[in-house]
Order: structure tokens, then C-alpha cells, then sequence
């Protein structure tokens, strides 16, 4: 069809799990004989086994297998799976990095990648030179990089240092330059990897922005991510990856879906699913869902420094159940205790369920500091945990306020709790 701009037929890609040399030719042809024989290698190091047993029989492994799809132009695709399941092989296929073992692709138009740092600018080169010489890779003539010239500088941030060779930037500021040209130099097909991780918030959302509006102009992104919720709001189609094969392709709140449920150590928009695999207990009763609630009533995972917040849970009780206790126990990431929020105020106070969905809401009464921080909920009974489900929300919170100015940073870092005190002078 005429707005058919990415078609891929039954492409794989194999890599041979190969030895380093010694670095000796005689040495190298000695360990092949020594194959040969079926004897041991005599150049293993010291403590190392002569044992395949961990990578299989085969010399060879599939990297991606019998990957077929269609992309039309204008199309966001979400292409999601987890470590190793052959995103960015795929896309350096695509972006034309790395040949194809099977199979083959056509592509229509100019591709633009941004796949992991480090890739696409050449570090002896100032971040004006390298925006030129991805334009004339590009295919655009002089005259129109110049046009795109200061839209790129202004989008990055990174003006001050236009004129520094890349390799002095930070990862932060080279993913800001690199995106900024691959998004801003008109690409037909923009392929994006999970590169944006290194920028910051404000930044991420940015980004997110800008391929939502090239996706409107016309132009096609591919999207790698471990951002869910960014990649639903982003694509309206999504593939999911599984060992090299295509194991979902459709729509995106389906394929998330299909991806939760191939195991369940991750929870996507707050759902507890009933066998998430880190949480333990009775089981009379059960965390189905939780959520940060802002000082606007907004569902989030961002707060603002001293921004007064609420957590909503939903507990379902498979009979009726007797002298509970609830618990909030929010951590930072090293898994450091920094907060706990308890439902009963002394020992005989207790919670009771009756059978079906109950919701809780918890105003949390203290200011979290600057910084990440993840939840578990607790449901006890006469000591013994009913459910206990870990790390069931990430959130962040800013180092400025939302009231304050833009300009304004809370620096210091002692604790882990802004206290809610009241101060008077008395004499």
C-alpha cells in the first residue's frame, strides 16, 4: 500500500558464541586441536571450567527469529519485552548498524536513530560540527541544516557548549544534543532506543512531546522502552518481544497486558496482580491496587518538594476478616526504611473487612526530601502478615516546590523527612 514505509519478512539474526584468541597463533591453532580431540582447554584461566552446560550445546544463538511486521507512515510503534529479548537488535537491523542473518526489510525514506550513547557523533567533532555532519549523512543540503540550526541548539540546552568536541559532554547533554538533532533534522522514520533514560524528567517529557508532534507531521517513530506509561501515551500499537520471537503485536494497552503477564514481577499503573511473585502471606486477603495521590488530586509518581500527598489502595477479602492491621512503609532505593504510616493508632484498635473490594485512603501527614523512594503495603493479623506485597510503587520527589520559584533548589540533604513541625517563640 502506498503508506507502507517499514515492511520486515521473516528477519533473524544469529551471533556465534565464540572464545577471544590468545593472542598467539600457535596457541590458537593448539586449543583447536585440542577440540578436536575432545580434550580441555589448555589456556583456561585459573578456575574457569571447560563447561557449556550454561549456554547450551549449540555454537550459535538466536538473537531475533522469524520477525515479520508492517509500519505505515505516520505510525508510533511501541516495541517493548525485557532485556534480551531482541529490541535493540532489531532496531540496529532497521537503522542498518548490523546486517541481518534471515529474512529481509525495506524501508521507505530517511532513517534517524538514537540508540545508545555513544553512537551516531564522532567525539573529536563540536557539537556544531556533528549537527552538520548528521544533516549531510542525512541527505539536507547546507542551507537547510542552517534553517534547523538554532530550533536544535535551543531544544538541547546545551548552547554554552556548541563549540566543545562531544566527547567532553556528560551523557546527560550528549542524549540532549543527539536527540534533539535526530528529531529536528525531518527524517522520514525516527528510531528511538531507551537512550532518553539518561536525561531527566523534565527533559523525558520533552522528548515525548516532540515525537508526539513529528508522529502528527507525518512522519513514523519506533519506540523502545521500559517506560510503560510512556509508551502507552505515546503508541497507539505496540510489539512485544519474547527470546528473539514476536510473541504480541497490536494494540498498546494489550500488549502491556500480555507483557505483565509473562511474569508477574512488575506492576503497571498501580495494579497488584493477585499472583504478583514479591509479596507473601496468608492470603485471606489481598492488595489489588495502589496509587500516589498529589496535592491537586492527581493521580502521579512526581511530587514536589513539601507537597502534601495521599496513597488510595484497594484490599479484596476472599471471606470475612477480623483484626487487622494495615501498613505504608515507603523506602529509598538502597532499601532503606524512611517512613511507616500504620492503621491503628493503639493495640486494640483494628480493621475489619467483609467479604469483597474495599478502598482505603492514607493523607500522609509528613514532607518526603528530595529524592526516589518506592512503597510496600502490609496486612496483618495477630502479628502474622496476611499480604505483604513489595515495592508496589516508585515515585519520585523534586527538589524544588510547587509554589516556589522555578529558580529556587532545595541543596541540603539531611534525613529523609521534612518534619510538618510548629514553631513559636515563647520568651
Amino acid at each position: 500500500m502506498n503508506d507502507l514505509i517499514i515492511k520486515v519478512e521473516n528477519l533473524g539474526k544469529q551471533y556465534r558464541l565464540g572464545k577471544v584468541g590468545t593472542g598467539n597463533i600457535s596457541h590458537d591453532l593448539n586449543r583447536w586441536w585440542h577440540k578436536v580431540r575432545g580434550k580441555e582447554d589448555p589456556y583456561l584461566k585459573v578456575g574457569e571450567k571447560n563447561d557449556r552446560t550454561q549456554k547450551g550445546g549449540s555454537e550459535y544463538v538466536w538473537s531475533l527469529r522469524d520477525m515479520s511486521f508492517d509500519v505505515r507512515q505516520g505510525e508510533v510503534l511501541g516495541i517493548i519485552g525485557k532485556n534480551g529479548a531482541g529490541k535493540s537488535t532489531l532496531l540496529k537491523i532497521l537503522s542498518r548498524i548490523t546486517s541481518p542473518t534471515t529474512g529481509s526489510f525495506k524501508v521507505r525514506g530517511r532513517i534517524a536513530s538514537l540508540l545508545e550513547v555513544g553512537t551516531g557523533f564522532h567525539p573529536d567533532l563540536s557539537g556544531r560540527e556533528n549537527i552538520f555532519l548528521n544533516g549531510a549523512i542525512l541527505g539536507m543540503t547546507k542551507q537547510e541544516i542552517i534553517s534547523k540550526f538554532d530550533e536544535i541548539v535551543d531544544f538541547s540546552g546545551v548552547e554554552k557548549y556548541i563549540d566543545t568536541p562531544v566527547k567532553r559532554y556528560s551523557s546527560g547533554m550528549y542524549v540532549r544534543l543527539a536527540f534533539a538533532v535526530a528529531a529536528h533534522l525531518e527524517p522520514e522514520i525516527l528510531i528511538i532506543d531507551e537512550v532518553l533514560s539518561v536525561g531527566d524528567q523534565e527533559f523525558q517529557n520533552k522528548c515525548l512531546g516532540k515525537m508526539k508532534s513529528v508522529s502528527t507531521a507525518g512522519r513514523t517513530v519506533l519506540f523502545v522502552s521500559h517506560n510503560l506509561p510512556a509508551v502507552k501515551s505515546l503508541c497507539t500499537r505496540s510489539i512485544l518481544l519474547d527470546k528473539g520471537e514476536k510473541r504480541f503485536d497490536g494494540d498498546t494497552s494489550d500488549a502491556i497486558a500480555e507483557y505483565m503477564s509473562m511474569d508477574h514481577e512488575e506492576i503497571y499503573d498501580g495494579i497488584i496482580p493477585r499472583n504478583y511473585k514479591q509479596r507473601m502471606g496468608t492470603g485471606e486477603c489481598r492488595f489489588t491496587m495502589v496509587r500516589l495521590i498529589n496535592s491537586l488530586s492527581e493521580k502521579c509518581t512526581q511530587l514536589y518538594f513539601r507537597e502534601s500527598f495521599r496513597v488510595l489502595f484497594t484490599i479484596e477479602a476472599d471471606k470475612d476478616v477480623k483484626n487487622l492491621v494495615f501498613w505504608i512503609r515507603f523506602f529509598d532505593p538502597e532499601g532503606t526504611e524512611v517512613l511507616v504510616s500504620e492503621s491503628s493508632k493503639n493495640v486494640f484498635d483494628f480493621e475489619e473487612l467483609s467479604t469483597g473490594t474495599h478502598t482505603y485512603e492514607v493523607e500522609v501527614g509528613e514532607h518526603l526530601m528530595p529524592g526516589d523512594y518506592y512503597i510496600s503495603l502490609g496486612a496483618y493479623m495477630n502479628g502474622m502478615a496476611v499480604d505483604y506485597p513489595e515495592k508496589c510503587l516508585y515515585f519520585k520527589v523534586f527538589n524544588t516546590a510547587r509554589s516556589s520559584d522555578e529558580h529556587y533548589r532545595w541543596q541540603k540533604s539531611y534525613g529523609y523527612v521534612f518534619s510538618n513541625s510548629n514553631w513559636k517563640k515563647i520568651n
